[in-house]
């Protein structure tokens, strides 16, 4: 509804990004409080700052993967389908198949860094340390993750906050760039080095740059054929206007009033249909 409003990507998706962001952090609270009230040490034990930024970089991160997979699959079924088999799946291999590979000593920890790359073993790892620190925590009766446990080179959260971020930010670029090389907001896709158009678009002539002549050839004729089916005494056409004119704003402040129609001569006959073409903000609704 956005785009058909005439709006461009850009305020497209910040509008969209923003809803599902407000929701997103919306659900991320009530989770937290809920859990944080019935006395759950996962919670109450870690730092609230930690945890904050860990499921805010991870929504964060989910809304670009929303946006990547929505640019490339036309069919919402389509990606809704896809969408749950890789949340399905993930917490399938986090919990039978890279837990282990966490708690192996001996397994290389750079094929850790690797494998949660894919969002869903991120956060899997994410909830394994806040699990473990809690369960150490209570046990010896100390408190959980702290910011000085991140510090550490070596602690795995430290790994976690620092590479999702960053593949936030590049899945974000990507989504944005398939979604204006596969379909803009126009509908139609742009080229694959559209960010380089302004550099190699040439000046426009002073040829070029000439006013449209607003009667083209034929057009006379055209209107004076209008003009007899206006004075025809029985009409066969469900349409006929001579001349019409719509603007779209007054004048105002010595600026010269606005058009989205004029000098329009129509005939449309009974049982016809007429179709309008034109880009986002070309007042065909208007028209």
């Amino acid at each position: 509804m956005v785009k058909m409003h005439g709006l461009g990507d850009g305020p497209y998706w910040t509008i969209s990004y923003a809803y599902f962001l407000v929701i997103s952090s919306a659900y991320m609270l009530c989770f937290v409080i809920f859990g944080s009230v019935i006395g759950l040490k996962f919670f109450t034990l870690n730092d609230y700052s930690i945890q904050f930024v860990f499921y805010f970089i991870y929504i964060n991160l989910q809304i670009s993967l929303a946006f990547l997979i929505a640019s490339v699959f036309s069919n919402v079924k389509t990606a809704a389908a896809v969408a749950y088999f890789i949340v399905f799946r993930s917490g399938l291999l986090g919990g039978f198949l890279f837990q282990f590979f966490i708690e192996d000593p001996s397994f290389p920890r750079g094929w850790i860094v690797v494998m949660e790359l894919y969002p869903g073993f991120s956060l899997y790892r994410g909830l394994y340390e806040f699990s473990q620190h809690s369960f150490m925590g209570n046990y010896i009766g100390t408190k959980g993750m702290r910011w000085v446990d991140i510090s550490d080179s070596n602690h795995g959260m430290r790994d976690i906050l620092i590479f999702r971020f960053v593949e936030w930010l590049v899945v974000l670029f990507v989504a944005f760039y398939i979604d204006q090389v596969v379909s803009s907001g126009s509908g139609v896709g742009r080229s694959p080095l559209f960010f380089l158009e302004k550099f190699w678009k040439k000046p426009l002539s002073s040829s070029s740059m000439r006013k449209p002549s607003l009667r083209r050839q034929g057009s006379k004729v055209f209107t004076e054929r209008v003009e007899q089916l206006l004075l025809e005494p029985t009409a066969s056409h469900a349409i006929i206007c001579e001349y019409l004119k719509k603007g779209v704003s007054k004048k105002r402040n010595g600026n010269p009033e606005k058009h989205a129609v004029r000098g329009l001569s129509l005939a449309l006959p009974q049982r016809g249909m007429l179709g309008m073409l034109g880009p986002n903000g070309a007042a065909k609704l208007l028209y």
